[in-house]
């Protein structure tokens, strides 16, 4: 299992726009982090800083979002969505993104309930809840 400690995942991402910026070759999951981060214009001058970013906090109790946790996220969500897991994941969204009309805001649905299901295990110290999850997504779908 790929489990990267928080200083690989932000070299990734710095290192993945960075190649796409120069026109190297991309791997496959670099293609997909460039993707997320070119809808994402207000991170491109972060990722262009490592330097200065690399160890920077972002404080959400302050109304700040971590760029590279968001990234992260965009990143989990297609890969869950590209094996159906939690199952019915896949479905949820194909019905957002069809309501919405928008690819892009459909996962930033998503990742509402994503990171409402971390959360709430992180704070019962509890796995997290696949179904309930689901359940989150079928309440924005019907909204």
């Amino acid at each position: 299992m790929f489990n990267p400690s928080r200083d690989q995942a932000r070299q990734f991402l710095f290192d993945a726009w960075k190649k796409f910026r120069e026109q190297a070759p991309l791997t496959d999951l670099e293609r997909l982090v460039v993707g997320h981060i070119g809808e994402h214009p207000e991170y491109h001058a972060i990722l262009e800083a490592p330097e200065r970013y690399q160890e920077r906090e972002w404080r959400p109790e302050l109304g700040e979002t971590n760029p590279f946790l968001h990234l992260s996220m965009h990143l989990a969500i297609s890969e869950q969505l590209s094996i159906d897991q939690p199952a019915g994941v896949k479905g949820l969204y194909e019905r957002l993104r069809a309501a919405l009309g928008d690819e892009h805001e459909a996962q930033h649905q998503v990742m509402d309930c994503l990171a409402e299901m971390i959360w709430t295990a992180q704070r019962h110290r509890q796995p997290p809840d696949g179904a309930a999850y689901l359940a989150c997504l079928e309440k924005k779908c019907a909204a």
